[in-house]
């Protein structure tokens, strides 16, 4: 019986007795009414006597009165059956009010005492399943204790404890106490769903939730058939889930067969704490089997690990005991006082690699016939004596030139078949290996044992052939005292040898280390500096300004900047001096900037003729336009380079440290947009990057974003300017000239959106879309002529531009003739090898390249010859300067192309014609082509078909 259970609302039978007493103490037949409503008590009502309240319920009461009496019972009193006069209603009123409040608070008092040693015994009982979780005990004993402790709070005489897997859908019985149920389920056994689908346990787990209530009310309840399979029917049927991470994964059930409504709210609390506790256990006990698995597992895997590590350990032990042991034998051949001694040594050397109590030598004699024993040690046989060769192991041994393993059982088989001779005492245990000279055998070494617990193997007849290749060598060089001094002669040199063979493989393994060590050091010293001035590279620069960066934004008050230079005019010193000469001046222009700059500032070559100083712990802007200008100063001395005396000046972009830059390389970018204002306004000075140029760069950065949503859509178009014969005025041909349509400011040319292109690599995706929309262009209209495309050195050195640009020719179906391809000095410069294969396999497919902008430099001229070029295209500064007078500078160097591409049978174009006077002055310098705004300007298809 539970606690709970115990429990009396006793307020009726203490008021009962209470109008009992009150109606003593007033005349006979008056008859005393106590009424009361609370919580606890509930509510009602009791009278003196029965008989009385018959008499006096429809009776008008001669006194009545109503209180709120101690712990907020409300209570009333009425007397009838009597009159009574005002001074004793009022002081027997008095009296009876304090007996009935005294009852009441003794009833309520001894419920608090009531509930207070329940709460005790619960709480000891907690106590006691705590210490239980954190016990040792299995499972089936923690359990059984678990049942004791609930059988003391409430019937509990059938209990079990059910776990559930919801991912196999099991149900498990780990404890099961009935004692009117036939059903004993298999303990630990994983019944599955389908055989318990109709229990109540099954419907409590996946529920999740308390179930309390007769069986056969439940079973209605959630639609389950009435059936004896899972017990008879319980009068009370509780069940509480044990949960975790609030899922139900198991149940404790305690149920009475007979009594209805056995377990009350407080047991149904106290049961989900006792199962939240074995809950918690049973997950305690299954972390600590897994932990203990794991344990074990990892203890069997060490275990196996160093039995493999004792075993390799082992076996290199006997490595080394075997290389310690054939050592000794080589020094033994030349140690050995004599040869007795030799073989007394040998038999110590075989001792120390496995047991060799009895052993013996056997030789050949010298012409053959007799079998000698120079050393025989022996527990049975000390001494072996001389014999002619017979049928002996020994002679067996040295007839094979094999090794022989053999046990007592097999040698009496031997003899009894005649195969054998028996010699001596018959040994357990007998190992015998040849000795062998230049692969002729002249001796046996044999081990015998003449107890069964010592046994030779295997592995012992292997070591033991192993080590007799070697001893074998010696006594033969035993033998011979000749034979053996020149042996020693011989040995001597080679250990000699070896040994300056191995010193010098040392000295060469120490100066490969000492290599792979300075190879090492050059290769970080490569990846962070550049290879031409020995200065700090981009990377290494980016690395210390991002650490400077960082430094600033945690708030550490610092000012620092990026200066970028650029040398200027250093092209022209390629193109008309070499590289080589422009190399030179980098290096010593990298020294004077290195010497400028103060100690703790970095100075960092980019590329080309581009460099950067990285100044920190400035007191400002004004401070770093100092050290720029020192830089200047120091690069603005001339300097001999070649046997030529040149001046460099350079131009240098400042950009100061501000929380908008988001690393390294924005600061480079702004630093370097100073840098080209620096040059715009007149080269050899400082430019402090400003909220001006800020505003261009975001102008950029927006003309980006429209650049690639244009490309998206492509807006970019060509427009075609004819190519014309000055001769006949005919058009011969077209060049394609990029335009954008944008959005807001409208048509576009190259020259306002180049820069950005190009800057932010967008140009060759532009220059794909240009030449795609050209040849569909050439696919839709032939009679167009062909027409010429420019194409940048940056975009003509992809290692697919070719193989790319013919496919879409092919993809189109066009005659690769009809397009010719432009580029400039500097793409056919930059790699003359990957550019003479490009412009030959453009040729082989019909595509002619044209020369645009000839004259501008001279790098070219000594290489246009190798290259096969269709055309030249003379620079429009050259046609602009022509006039009507003769003999200007820019007829002169027009007069020279034309003489050159005459003699090399390289056709000529001029570009930029836009008056009369110069068409006439190219006439009569016999240049055949030209285009210009005299005769159109550039132009869409549509008007170029007309």
């Amino acid at each position: 019986m539970s606690l709970g259970n115990t429990k009396q609302h006793r307020g009726k039978g203490i008021l009962s007795g209470i109008a009992a007493q009150l109606a003593e103490t007033l005349p006979d037949g008056a008859c005393v009414q106590v009424g009361w409503h609370h919580l606890m008590l509930g509510e009602g009502r009791v009278f003196s006597a029965e008989t009385a309240a018959h008499l006096v319920e429809p009776v008008v009461p001669a006194l009545s009165q109503s209180w709120t009496g101690p712990e907020g019972v409300l209570l009333s009193l009425s007397v009838s059956g009597m009159s009574i006069d005002d001074t004793f209603s009022r002081y027997w009123l008095a009296s009876a009010i304090q007996r009935i409040d005294q009852a009441v608070q003794a009833e309520f008092s001894e419920q608090k005492i009531t509930a207070i040693q329940r709460s005790e015994k619960v709480r000891q009982a907690l106590y006691e399943i705590s210490d239980l979780a954190a016990s040792n005990l299995d499972v089936a004993t923690f359990l059984r204790r678990v049942h004791v402790i609930v059988g003391e709070l409430m019937f509990a005489e059938n209990f079990y404890v059910a776990l559930y897997d919801p991912l196999q859908e099991t149900l498990r019985f780990l404890y099961y106490i009935d004692q009117q149920d036939t059903f004993k389920p298999e303990l630990d056994h994983n019944y599955d769903v389908s055989e318990t689908d109709s229990s109540l346990t099954l419907q409590l787990v996946r529920g999740g939730k308390v179930l309390q209530g007769a069986s056969a009310d439940l079973c209605e309840q959630f639609g389950l058939p009435l059936s004896d399979e899972w017990g008879p029917d319980s009068a009370d049927w509780l069940g509480v889930p044990m949960l975790r991470d609030g899922r139900a994964v198991g149940a404790l059930v305690v149920q009475h067969y007979s009594q209805a409504n056995m377990y009350d709210e407080d047991d149904r609390v106290l049961l989900g704490y006792i199962a939240q506790h074995v809950m918690v256990a049973l997950d305690r006990r299954e972390s600590r089997r897994r932990l203990e698995q794991r344990v074990t597992e990892r203890t069997s895997e060490l275990q196996l690990a160093n039995e493999v590590l004792q075993s390799e350990v082992f076996e290199r032990k006997r490595m080394q005991e075997v290389q310690r042991v054939l050592f000794k034998i080589a020094e033994l051949s030349t140690s050995s006082d004599s040869l007795q001694h030799f073989y007394a040594e040998i038999h110590t050397a075989v001792s120390e690699l496995l047991y060799a109590n009895n052993f013996y030598i056997a030789m050949l004699s010298t012409d053959g016939r007799m079998l000698e024993f120079p050393y025989s040690v022996d527990e049975f046989d000390p001494n072996r004596q001389a014999r002619s060769l017979s049928t002996g192991l020994t002679e067996h041994v040295l007839k094979t030139g094999r090794p022989l393993l053999i046990n007592k059982d097999s040698v009496m088989t031997f003899r009894q078949k005649g195969h054998a001779l028996g010699y001596g005492t018959v040994a357990e245990c007998w190992l015998g290996v040849p000795l062998a000279d230049n692969d002729r055998v002249i001796g046996v070494l044999a081990v015998q044992s003449y107890s069964p617990d010592i046994l030779f193997n295997p592995q012992d007849q292997e070591l033991l052939s192993f080590v007799a290749t070697q001893i074998g060598s010696s006594l033969s060089r035993k033998q011979a005292q000749e034979r053996l001094k020149l042996a020693h002669a011989s040995l001597e040199q080679r250990v000699a040898e070896r040994t300056r063979e191995l010193a010098d493989a040392n000295i060469e393994l120490l100066e490969q280390i000492g290599e792979r060590v300075r190879m090492e050091r050059k290769l970080v010293h490569q990846a962070t500096h550049d290879a031409l001035t020995g200065l700090p590279n981009r990377a290494q620069l980016l690395d210390r300004l991002s650490h400077a960066i960082a430094i600033a934004r945690e708030g550490k008050h610092t000012c620092f900047a990026v200066l970028f230079m650029d040398l200027d005019r250093f092209k022209l010193v390629n193109d008309s001096v070499g590289h080589a000469v422009g190399d030179e001046l980098l290096v010593e222009a990298g020294r004077r900037i290195a010497a400028a700059v103060r100690a703790d500032d970095m100075v960092a070559r980019l590329g080309g003729d581009e460099f950067a100083i990285l100044a920190e712990g400035l007191d400002g802007p004004s401070m770093a336009e100092d050290l720029g200008r020192r830089v200047l100063a120091a690069l603005s001395m001339p300097v001999w380079v070649a046997g030529r005396e040149l001046y460099p000046r350079a131009s240098i972009g400042i950009a100061m440290w501000d929380p908008r830059y988001r690393n390294g390389e924005d600061m480079l970018r702004d630093a370097d947009a100073a840098m080209y204002r620096a040059k715009g306004d007149g080269r050899d000075r400082c430019t402090l990057f400003d909220e001006e140029m800020h505003r261009d760069a975001m102008r950029a950065l927006n003309l980006e974003m429209d650049m690639r949503r244009a490309i998206q859509a492509e807006r970019f178009i060509p427009y075609y300017q004819p190519i014309v014969c000055m001769d006949s005025a005919e058009v011969v041909g077209y060049e394609a000239l990029l335009r954008w349509r944008h959005e807001v400011h409208g048509l576009m040319t190259p020259g306002e959106f180049l820069d950005v292109g190009e800057d932010s690599g967008l140009i060759e995706n532009i220059d794909w879309l240009m030449y795609q929309r050209v040849i569909d262009d050439l696919a839709a209209h032939p009679a167009l002529g062909y027409v010429a495309i420019n194409v940048s050195p940056r975009h003509f050195r992809n290692d697919d531009f070719a193989e790319r640009l013919l496919a879409m020719l092919h993809s189109a179906g066009v005659d690769p003739s009809r397009l010719r391809v432009e580029i400039t000095e500097v793409a056919l410069m930059d790699d003359a090898p990957k550019t003479l294969d490009i412009l030959a396999t453009l040729r082989a497919n019909g595509i002619l390249v044209q020369l645009d902008d000839f004259g501008t430099g001279f790098s070219a001229l000594s290489y246009l010859h190798r290259f096969p070029i269709a055309s030249l295209k003379i620079d429009r500064s050259f046609v602009s300067g022509l006039t009507l007078d003769k003999g200007n500078e820019s007829e002169a160097v027009i007069r020279a192309i034309v003489a050159l591409a005459g003699s090399l049978g390289i056709g000529l174009i001029a570009e930029g014609v836009e008056t009369p006077q110069q068409r006439e002055r190219l006439l009569a310098l016999h240049c055949p082509y030209a285009q210009g705004y005299l005769f159109s300007p550039p132009l869409p298809l549509a008007q170029v078909l007309g």
